[in-house]
């Protein structure tokens, strides 16, 4: 499974994991509590494969933040909490990406992104990131 199945629903806590389509939508199954919802086209949803994070220069993909926090943390959980303050956030975030548009990202972004990657490293998928960078990788390759 790649990230194009791990998904963010908006009005909803954590990260779903995508099971089934249906005629109206799609069935998910939450990594909090494996509860499976369903989610019909009015809900707001993004694919964690298709979100980026503004830098100064350009965006940067998700993958490849969340692959610079688990270079940081050694695979390990964030060493920052997402209730931390937005000092300490901000502060956490410049290490891992030090050219991050502080304008355009804001704390609540942070803390999501720090949230998922906890979310993603308890339920060992940040396996995940290795195959999207190296798929990554082939693709400018050609």
């Amino acid at each position: 499974m790649s990230l194009e199945k791990v998904l963010a629903i908006s009005g909803k806590p954590g990260l779903y994991k995508l099971v089934a389509q249906t005629r109206g939508g799609f069935v998910a199954e939450s990594l909090i509590d494996s509860k499976r919802i369903s989610v019909t086209m009015q809900n707001n949803v993004s694919v964690l494969s298709e979100i980026a994070i503004y830098t100064l220069a350009e965006e940067v993909p998700l993958h490849v933040v969340l692959k610079k926090i688990k270079d940081k943390e050694n695979g390990e959980i964030a060493s920052v909490k997402p209730k931390d303050s937005k000092d300490k956030l901000e502060e956490y975030f410049f290490e891992v990406l030090p050219d991050y548009d502080e304008d355009r990202v804001y704390a609540s972004d942070i803390k999501k992104v720090v949230q998922w990657y906890n979310l993603l490293q308890k339920h060992n998928m940040l396996d995940l990131l290795e195959e999207e960078v190296s798929a990554e990788a082939t693709d400018e390759e050609e």
